[in-house]
């Protein structure tokens, strides 16, 4: 891309965005206008296409209502996008699943991506140097009755 174009559009450019691919499951929470009020609504659906970069970036996401497919395009770095989270991860091996509009019912299901071990080590030692340290007890000296010798009394 063009730098004169890219340093107009940094501004613009939300920092706060999850990493997303095609066939996860996210939630999209959107700002809708009702006469003067504003509200959030969220959008829960599976990204279908991801198309575009910088500030055009978009992305489509599929959901099924009362047996009717919808799909809406969200622009990613739209003010009126508030956030996007990320329900589940898909495992899939096609750029656009345009190929789930033909399907319904228990066809539509996409795998869970499994993660893999370095994942998982990375998030625990994230986790671990989120923790305090424990502080380490003192050792005192032993009394005088821990250190005597213990006698059975037979009968």
């Amino acid at each position: 891309m063009n730098q004169i174009i890219q340093e107009i559009e940094a501004p613009l450019i939300k920092g706060n965005v999850p990493h997303m691919s095609i066939g996860d499951t996210v939630k999209v929470f959107v700002k809708i206008v009702e006469g003067n009020k504003e509200r959030t609504q969220g959008y829960e659906g599976v990204i279908i296409k991801r198309r575009g970069s910088g500030v055009g970036e978009t992305i489509t996401v599929r959901r099924v209502f009362q047996g009717i497919g919808i799909e809406r395009v969200f622009l990613i770095h739209s003010p009126r996008v508030e956030k996007i989270t990320v329900q589940r991860r898909g495992h899939v091996r096609r750029a656009k699943l345009y190929y789930l509009r033909k399907r319904t019912g228990k066809a539509t299901r996409i795998k869970e991506k499994v993660t893999g071990k370095k994942e998982l080590v990375s998030a625990h030692v994230a986790a671990q140097a989120e923790k305090p340290a424990p502080a380490k007890a003192e050792k005192s000296a032993p009394d005088a009755a821990d250190s005597a010798p213990e006698t059975s009394s037979e009968s």
